[in-house]
């Protein structure tokens, strides 16, 4: 009994010295730096007799879960780095002068004298200058100068669309894209046709009222061009169906009788030329009156005016035949100068001209009716022979106005386009839509280029 007395004593004494419970030797984890520093720990001996089991197996997983705790690796935390400074700020960049005075006029070309040293009316963009006072209706945002324009200051408008016209979801094929671009080339002419919608349309979310319509009739020297420009009236509801209906219209007439008119062309049959087209034209605006009693709508508001060319193909066939309808306008860019080639008012036919027994006048068949007149003004031809060089203008009254009214816009027009080589797409479009101030109408031009 004694033997097991004192065998259980020395197992105390060597469990007490591993794991710190007394007063000898090593401490353990909590207690061995004190000891060692010669500092006294309590233990269990200071703290009395505890409840605590005190088994060999208790112990045993005691120091287990002392090399566990020791041997498990902590989580990976990331090193702490210090904050990099704030960049410092750049230093401003100096802005160009703005206003009139900064603009260098030196090198500008005179309005209406277009000389072959002529800046390009695209790069001779004046810095921007915001207008003085904006009227009521003008955008709330500051409009872009990246467009050329003409005068002493851009208009008011941004040259770029604005927002996009209502949809109907029952009727998306009355949806118009911004703008409509075209070109072709047959022997000696080159074509390019552009229709844009104007500035008032784009800030106001409305579709473009101007239609275009390019079409090819036959195959090789018999084909025809066709190039019909419609216009409606202004503030007419759905009016840009009514100048849709006009080109679709001429064009399906035009078509049907292709082989004919391209023969009076070739021919220079222009009377019976003349009287067929204008048979054709009636026939359309007859069309557009029907059209209008289905709507519901008032006659003279469902129309549009119509402008249209004729081109053959036949490199042979230099005459080139304009018809129409309405305002509009007809240019030829001979030598460097604007010649206006709209027919005279003796050459207007209404269709009342006296007949040539001297008796009254005999109205043209198909150019009334019960109800009234059937085109809105007098019906317009003109044939023209096309020299090399020359550069035949077709447009709307949008284009028409500015080139009529402010000579620098002419100017400019000329000098960009009497270039030896007719210009691509992207920049007939560029020209035709140069700005000018108070001129906000939707554009359509069509240029020919005699080679």
């Amino acid at each position: 009994m004694n033997q097991q007395r004192a065998r259980r004593g020395h197992e105390d004494d060597w469990w007490r010295q591993l794991y710190g419970d007394g007063e000898g030797g090593g401490q353990g984890a909590a207690g061995g730096a004190a000891g060692r520093a010669g500092v006294r720990t309590a233990g269990p001996s200071d703290a009395g007799p505890s409840d605590a089991p005190d088994t060999l197996d208790d112990r045993v997983e005691s120091a287990l879960r002392a090399v566990r705790a020791q041997a498990e690796p902590k989580p990976w935390e990331p090193p702490v780095r210090p904050a990099a400074p704030p960049p410092e700020p750049s230093p401003p960049i100096p802005l160009p002068a703005t206003g009139p005075a900064s603009r260098d006029t030196s090198s500008d070309t005179a309005p209406g004298t277009p000389s072959d040293t002529a800046p390009d009316p695209l790069s001779d963009i004046p810095p921007d200058t915001a207008p003085d006072t904006a009227p009521d209706t003008a955008p709330d945002t500051p409009p872009s100068r990246t467009a050329g324009f003409v005068g002493d200051r851009p208009p008011t408008y941004d040259p770029e669309p604005g927002a996009l016209p209502a949809a109907d979801p029952g009727a998306l094929d009355d949806l118009v894209p911004d703008t409509a671009l075209d070109g072709a080339r047959y022997g000696s002419l080159t074509l390019r046709a552009a229709s844009q919608r104007g500035d008032s349309a784009r800030y106001r979310g409305e579709v473009r009222r101007d239609a275009l319509l390019t079409a090819r009739f036959g195959a090789g020297r018999q084909a025809l061009i066709l190039v019909a420009v419609a216009t409606p009236p202004p503030a007419a509801e759905g009016a840009h169906r009514a100048a849709r209906d006009a080109c679709a219209w001429i064009g399906g007439a035009v078509g049907r009788s292709y082989t004919q008119l391209a023969e009076d062309i070739r021919t220079d049959h222009r009377d019976a030329l003349k009287s067929g087209l204008q048979r054709l034209t009636d026939r359309s605006y007859g069309k557009l009156r029907g059209r209008a009693r289905e709507l519901g709508a008032a006659p003279e508001r469902y129309t549009a005016a119509l402008r249209c060319l004729l081109l053959p193909a036949d490199p042979d066939c230099r005459t080139r035949v304009f018809f129409g309808v309405g305002a509009g306008g007809l240019f030829r860019l001979r030598d460097g100068a604007w010649e206006d080639l709209e027919p005279a008012t003796a050459d207007h036919d209404t269709g009342d001209a006296p007949g040539s027994d001297g008796g009254p006048p005999r109205p043209a068949p198909g150019s009334h009716t019960a109800e009234g007149p059937v085109r809105p003004a007098p019906f317009l031809f003109r044939a023209a022979f096309a020299r090399p060089g020359d550069i035949l203008l077709l447009c709307s009254a949008g284009l028409a106005e500015p080139l009529q009214e402010e000579p620098a816009f002419a100017a400019r027009l000329a000098a960009r386009w009497k270039a030896p080589e007719p210009p691509g797409l992207v920049d007939f479009l560029a020209t035709a839509q140069l700005r000018v101030k108070g001129h906000t109408k939707d554009r359509t031009a069509v240029g020919v280029w005699e080679a």
